[in-house]
């Protein structure tokens, strides 16, 4: 007779594996999509692209540091957590280091090229978010995982948003806003990890 203990333990054990599967899905989908962007971005000058391709790094790191944590201790997930949020964090001041450095070599973006990759990364992004969609509750590793993918998409309509921009006023500001407004918003998220994290580091203290 099959005890609790062991049917608590191959539950755990088929979750683990489901979360490892889709884990590496979205792992590879990433990984692929951040060496097309920033090809994109240098070939088009666009910071806001460049910005998503940090992005897609980040998150590929991100989806590999989860695949070590998934059926560990709440502990050592939490201190994943703080990997991934500090991984968040560097995206975002990369991006800001970038915008500096655009401010002082200015070239004008190709919106065509913006918009077109940014669709593509769209496309991508909400394959991820589908997959990760059901393991979104799971844990705290699972949730900063989500809270990755759901950027990605805020992301990729702000490119696009800033194709538009840059294609109606034949300017390049449109292209660093979004970028700084990106950047701004990977700092949010990151921080927003490493407090959730803090808070489950000290509950298990």
């Amino acid at each position: 007779m099959t005890n609790c203990a062991d049917c608590c333990g191959e539950a755990a054990a088929q979750l683990a594996s489901r979360q490892r599967g889709v884990l590496k899905t979205v792992l590879v989908i990433n990984a692929i999509a951040f060496v097309v962007m920033v090809g994109a971005a240098m070939a088009s000058h666009s910071s806001a692209l460049l910005s998503d391709s940090f992005d897609y790094f980040g998150d590929a790191l991100t989806y590999l540091v989860s695949l070590w944590a998934v059926g560990r201790s709440a502990l050592a997930k939490a201190h994943v957590a703080r990997i991934k949020g500090g991984l968040i964090v560097a995206a975002g001041l990369l991006v800001l280091a970038q915008l500096g450095w655009r401010f002082w070599h200015p070239a004008e973006p190709l919106f065509t090229w913006m918009g077109g990759f940014s669709l593509l990364g769209l496309g991508a992004n909400g394959l991820c978010l589908l997959l990760l969609r059901r393991h979104r509750d799971d844990d705290l590793n699972m949730a900063s995982v989500w809270i990755c993918s759901r950027n990605d998409i805020a992301a990729n309509l702000s490119v696009l948003l800033a194709a538009v921009g840059v294609w109606m006023f034949d300017a390049a500001w449109p292209d660093r806003l979004v970028a700084l407004g990106l950047a701004l918003l990977l700092l949010h998220s990151g921080i927003g990890v490493l407090r959730r994290a803090s808070h489950v580091v000290q509950g298990t203290a």
